[in-house]
């Protein structure tokens, strides 16, 4: 049994679930998203609720159901309030600028680093810091780490790109003889 799969999903107001032939379509005041679900977990969409019950009882069918319970979950909740990763960087001479269709990033190479943002996702810059938004949550944090991937922090300075809130163990340095 799966604990998140057999919970019933509450659909708060304002927000619209439909179902068609395996693709499910989430409405809601920031958005729509549409995820298409295998057969092998029966969706029950009742009013306000939603239940999720496996076809069998395999192992394949058992590791779905908790994993689509948590995908509706998060749809839900991404087009009623939109999903937010903060990104920071240190060291110097590292920077980012954004414009409307891409981030470039100046990060120590020779050249700077430019990114396509992703549509649906907005990008706010602040100084030193980056805030990602968007109603999907997969796409957010895809690109979230995908910009952090570009330069990871270091271990000896602390300099790169980092989530806010990341604690990067810090390693001691050489000593002197």
């Amino acid at each position: 049994m799966s604990k998140i799969g057999k919970q019933i999903i509450n659909i708060p107001k304002g927000t619209e679930v439909k179902q068609d032939d395996g693709l499910i379509t989430v409405k809601g005041p920031k958005g729509a998203l549409s995820k298409k679900f295998l057969s092998e977990i029966e969706i029950v969409i009742e009013g306000e609720n939603i239940k999720l019950n496996p076809v069998r009882n395999d192992k394949f069918v058992r590791s779905l159901w908790g994993t689509y319970a948590s995908h509706l979950k998060n749809m839900i909740k991404g087009v009623n309030e939109q999903y937010e990763k903060k990104l920071l960087i240190e060291g110097v001479g590292y920077k980012w600028d954004a414009s409307p269709k891409e981030v470039a990033l100046a990060l120590g190479f020779s050249h700077p680093v430019k990114v396509a943002i992703p549509e649906g996702i907005k990008i706010v810059i602040e100084k030193s810091a980056m805030t990602i938004s968007g109603i999907d949550k997969e796409k957010v944090g895809e690109f979230a780490a995908h910009i952090r991937s570009l330069k990871k922090p270091e271990p000896y300075k602390g300099k790169g790109i980092r989530y806010e809130g990341e604690h990067i163990r810090k390693k001691q340095g050489k000593k002197t003889a």
